[in-house]
Order: C-alpha cells, then structure tokens, then sequence
C-alpha cells in the first residue's frame, strides 16, 4: 500500500470532491485537504496543478497531480490495492465498463439537469426537472432490488451519485417536487449510503448547500 504524502484539492460543495473524498475514506488512505476559493482566489497550487480546466477536485500523490473526479477514483482504486482495502472497481470487465457507462451518463445528463434547477426559472426550469425526475427513475431501474448498484458490493457508481442527494433538498424546495415520491428505491439507497462512514463524514449538510445556492442565485441575480 502506498503511503506516501496525499493532497487533496477541494470546495466543500463540489460534489465531485466530495467522490474522491468517499473513496480515499474508503481506502483509509491519510490526506490533507486543502480548500479553495474557486470563485474569487483560485490558489496558485490549484493552477499549476490543474492549468487546463483550473477545476477541483485535484489528487496530488507524492507531487503528481490527478486530474477530473472519474480518473481520480481509478487512479486511488489502482494505487491502494492490498487486500486490506476494498475495491471500487469491479472485478469483471464488463461490470466495470457498464459502471463507467452509468458515472459518464450521469454526469451528462443529470448533473446539468442540477444546475438549471437552481440557475434557471420558468419553462427551462420546469423542463430540467422533469428530466432530472425521469432520469433518477431509470437509474432506479437500475438499482432494481439491490441494495448498491453492483449488488451487495459498494463501488463506483455509489460512491459517483450519492454526493449528489445532499442537494436533493435544495432541488425539492426550488422545483416543488418530492424525490423520495418520485424514487423511493433510490431513497432508501441514499440511506443505506450514508450507514457508511465514508459517506457521512464526506457529505455536507443539506440546509447548508441550500443556503449556499440561495446565495449563488442572489450572486447572479436570479430570483
């Protein structure tokens, strides 16, 4: 197992961090973790490090950074190996390439549906959660009866999409809507996630990011 020195390059409501944040939990890999200002004062370290996208999150290993959240969680899935640790990954290349499928499509898709809900008003509003909705009843089809994505095993695609429940709330109140309604299968996944300690302790409060996107919108001056 490599225990050499880790960094972490982070916002507190990224939930992108908050991904690699699960899986070095995971792992039980020790890191620091550096928060930045990526609205107003982006570190130097963050620009060196990431000069192409001047995003976070970013995994620094013994001075090498790692770039983009899906390339991180394989990176740490390949660097901390030893039987002690579970695997995020799963063992079957056809599982694997399947879980990558649903991360990429989830980023894609839902995601963006995410930030028109808080960013947006009127029809585009409405339209982007409808499609949030429809696109969490296909991942609940997904998720069927299993109590994670891949079965009994918890791995990418659970540590991929449960940082995104702490803004549930946020969406529920701006688009009057009711997740657990709409996906009571997935909401009852988003328990079991947060049974983890590597969930709990990874994801922020929901009434905080609510307040921080309420003060996003008034930044932009959406109402």
């Amino acid at each position: 197992m490599a225990h050499q020195e880790v960094v972490l390059l982070g916002f507190w409501t990224s939930s992108y961090v908050m991904r690699v944040k699960i899986a070095l939990e995971e792992k039980g890999v020790r890191y620091k973790y550096l928060e930045e200002d990526i609205f107003h004062n982006k570190s130097p370290l963050l620009l060196k490090t990431n000069p192409v996208h001047k995003k976070v999150p970013v995994l620094i290993h013994n001075d090498k950074p790692i770039c983009e959240s899906l390339n991180i969680l394989q990176y740490i899935d390949h660097v901390w190996n030893d039987e002690a640790a579970p695997k995020l990954l799963a063992e079957d290349p056809y599982d694997r390439a399947k879980a990558r499928f649903w991360v990429d499509c989830f980023d894609k898709k839902i995601a963006d549906c995410g930030k028109k809900m808080w960013a947006s008003k009127g029809e585009e509003q409405e339209a982007a959660a409808t499609e949030f909705i429809e696109s969490l009843k296909v991942l609940e089809m997904e998720l069927g009866e299993k109590p994670f994505f891949e079965g009994e095993h918890f791995g990418l695609l659970d540590i991929a999409f449960i940082p995104f429940s702490c803004r549930f709330y946020t969406y529920e109140i701006l688009c009057n809507f009711n997740v657990e309604k709409e996906v009571p299968k997935i909401m009852e996944w988003v328990r079991r996630c947060y049974q983890r300690d590597s969930v709990s302790n990874s994801i922020p409060d929901q009434y905080k990011v609510y307040d921080f996107v309420l003060e996003k919108k008034k930044m932009y001056g959406i109402s």
